[in-house]
């Protein structure tokens, strides 16, 4: 049955190939087959800046979705750890980036896409960091900076965040449910909305207004690859074999 595929959080880094192996056959066996494949963000553990392809950062990942997008296209929307991806990565790569959120049209429904970082409105300071590096003036100040510089800086950014995390309370790192309420309704009440970032796989029902959506959240493929396949019949959460 035709169908498509949604990945989110792989966080690839050269310091989990088994990882990066996983994916790369993910994309050689299973998204080959596919009608479209879709990644919500956080393909890499971070981004600082498309010239990182120039050095052969990840590039047997970058090499696989080249391969991969000849023959299925590839959609990107950037999430929190590579948010920096731009023209470069599109060329190298052949994927189209879309805006977050996008809604599209798939087997006759509309389907909302977004990383999901946005939707985490309790953690206050962090949405005040996400406007901030949004801005093109903070990234054409920082994108100017040599790039060792800017991964140095991105590495203490990861270590003082991970510090963060270990203190912030469960609920401040999910989302909101007035702001998942407010997308929907800004979308006209999509039937199907579809996320990563939280890291907590699972299908939400949401009744708004008289409507219903399905919201699927993505896994993320710290220990094991996930996937999310949808075809006429609906959305199907999978596991892959390792």
């Amino acid at each position: 049955m035709e169908h498509c595929l949604f990945i989110s959080d792989l966080h690839l880094s050269d310091s989990r190939p088994r990882i990066t192996q996983a994916f790369i056959q993910f994309l050689e066996k299973m998204a080959v087959k596919a009608q479209v494949l879709y990644i919500l963000g956080d393909l890499f553990e971070y981004w600082a800046g498309d010239d990182t392809i120039a050095v052969g950062a990840q590039r047997a990942s970058i090499d696989a979705l080249r391969r991969l997008s000849k023959n299925v296209p590839v959609f990107f929307i950037a999430g929190n750890r590579d948010f920096l991806m731009a023209d470069g990565f599109e060329k190298a790569t052949g994927i189209k980036i879309l805006p977050d959120p996008s809604l599209i049209t798939l087997y006759g429904n509309p389907v909302l896409l977004s990383h999901g970082d946005a939707l985490c409105t309790d953690d206050v300071a962090y949405q005040k960091f996400r406007n901030e590096v949004r801005s093109n003036t903070w990234q054409m100040q920082f994108l100017s900076q040599p790039l060792a510089a800017r991964v140095a800086y991105i590495e203490q950014l990861r270590a003082k965040s991970e510090q963060e995390k270990s203190i912030k309370s469960v609920q401040i790192m999910d989302v909101n449910a007035a702001a998942v309420d407010d997308l929907l309704r800004e979308f006209s009440y999509p039937p199907i909305f579809i996320h990563g970032h939280t890291h907590r796989p699972q299908k939400h029902m949401h009744a708004l207004d008289r409507k219903t959506c399905e919201r699927w959240v993505l896994g993320d493929w710290y220990e094991q690859g996930s996937y999310l396949k949808l075809d006429a019949n609906g959305c199907h959460s999978q596991m892959l074999e390792t």
